[in-house]
């Protein structure tokens, strides 16, 4: 069973965001293990928790990725 497991920060993306990437990465394990990988593709988009990841050492938050400090 293909598995697939997006974090994105909470509240930085939308529900259409979240379809399109379960759909794109469906599509992709179908491509690349063909078709009966479609119906057993499992796609989890998690959301973390602002402030509770970090790049280079630093916490990361959503005004960072939004253009603030």
């Amino acid at each position: 069973m293909p598995f697939a497991n997006f974090k994105v920060p909470a509240d930085t993306i939308s529900d259409d965001g979240k379809k399109k990437i379960i759909e794109r990465t469906t599509d992709l394990y179908a491509e690349i293990y063909g078709e009966r990988a479609r119906p057993t593709t499992v796609v989890l988009v998690e959301e973390v928790a602002d402030g509770g990841w970090g790049v280079a050492g630093n916490v990361l938050t959503a005004a960072m990725l939004n253009g603030g400090a």
